[in-house]
């Protein structure tokens, strides 16, 4: 099988498993016991945070573990501010968009920034909104796009919003990015989510990064684990998985992104570009690009090549139900793109020969079903 939808998720690391194994066998005890088990279990979470704030250089900030990156949205979201006018762009993952609408469903008013053709936000509409309307309490921008790879200049944009009012809290869904491109958190950036299962490691596992001294609300309560902020029994295995994975990608990561886009580009110069219409931009991620196939479904094309063990995605996993993806039609695209899209998303595992033959067989895939479509 040639796997290429990862940026839906990826295969879990089995050095990195074997390395947490002994905290699912011998060391199972729970972090917050008062016992030596127990005490030794609290101070190897508390390595995880380290390392992981290390990794993003956000000496500033502290680590909140939790379940997923859609919950880390959520507490973030919901859990931050209380009133005021929250503010976020067309362009993000649907655990950010969906809460925005249920923040309006709560009669709190929200503002949605548009996007660029080229998947990013409008710098421009999202600062003119913050200069004329003081009473901005909260803004959420997407690092990377999960259906794009589009990349927003987060550090760039939390600076310059908080150049204009300090007090805003700035947060993004970091999910695509972390372990992936080569960053540091700026101090602007006042919470910033990510997810275990999109770095090899296991599903069930995630984090809110979140500035000292800020104040954030729990969205889960109980025991008052994670110092007060999320409730519920820590996952010590998955914890520790989520490290060990995250020390594998930092180790290599800048060379792991120049690897990753040579297959990207591999892929595009295989592919019989009068068929196609490419999404992802020039500076989008290495790791995702999304292709629409004009004037076939993108649906029948992902079942076509799954017939040939090859298994890419439809647009976002998150938004698989809905026909039309509604970041592509905020960057303009017509229903005839929006039906045909494909994405492809890569790993550091991927190898240049599965990609070469992926792209012939989404080429040949496409041939066929003309064919088909003109009897």
């Amino acid at each position: 099988m040639i796997y290429l939808d990862n940026a839906a998720t990826t295969k879990p690391s089995k050095t990195a498993l074997s390395n947490a194994e002994k905290f699912n066998d011998e060391l199972f005890f729970n972090p917050s016991a008062l016992y030596a088990n127990g005490i030794y279990n609290s101070s190897e979470i508390k390595k995880s945070k380290d390392y992981i704030l290390s990794s993003l250089g956000a000496l500033n900030h502290e680590v909140i573990f939790n379940s997923c990156g859609s919950e880390s949205d959520n507490q973030a979201i919901f859990c931050a501010k209380k009133r005021g006018v929250f503010v976020t762009s067309l362009g993000e993952h649907a655990a950010v968009y969906q809460s925005f609408l249920a923040l309006k469903d709560k009669g709190i008013k929200t503002e949605f920034v548009p996007l660029t053709p080229k998947g990013v936000i409008d710098e421009e509409y999202l600062y003119k909104i913050v200069r004329e309307n003081k009473d901005i309490s909260f803004i959420s921008i997407v690092h990377v796009n999960n259906e794009t790879g589009a990349i927003n200049d987060i550090n760039k944009i939390a600076k310059t919003v908080k150049s204009i009012n300090k007090d805003i809290v700035f947060h993004s869904d970091g999910v695509q990015a972390y372990g992936k491109l080569y960053y540091k958190l700026s101090p602007e950036i006042d919470l910033y989510s990510i997810s275990a299962h999109k770095v090899n490691a296991l599903k069930g596992t995630g984090a809110l990064i979140k500035k000292k001294g800020l104040n954030l609300s729990p969205l889960i309560y109980g025991g008052g684990q994670e110092n007060g902020y999320r409730s519920g029994t820590e996952n010590i295995f998955g914890i520790k998985v989520f490290e060990f994975a995250s020390r594998e990608k930092f180790a290599n990561i800048k060379e792991n992104y120049k690897r990753v886009l040579e297959l990207k580009k591999a892929f595009l110069s295989n592919l019989n570009l009068e068929n196609f219409t490419v999404i992802s931009n020039e500076n989008s991620s290495p790791y995702i690009l999304s292709v629409s196939a004009n004037g076939l479904k993108g649906e029948v094309l992902t079942h076509t090549l799954e017939k040939d063990e090859i298994i890419v995605g439809n647009g976002s996993a998150c938004s698989s139900k809905h026909r039309f993806s509604r970041v592509l039609s905020a960057m303009g695209y017509n229903n005839e793109v929006l039906d045909g899209v494909v994405r492809i998303s890569f790993s550091i595992d991927t190898t240049m020969d599965e990609v070469v033959f992926a792209s012939q067989k989404l080429n040949s895939a496409v041939e066929n079903l003309k064919k088909i479509m003109k009897g």
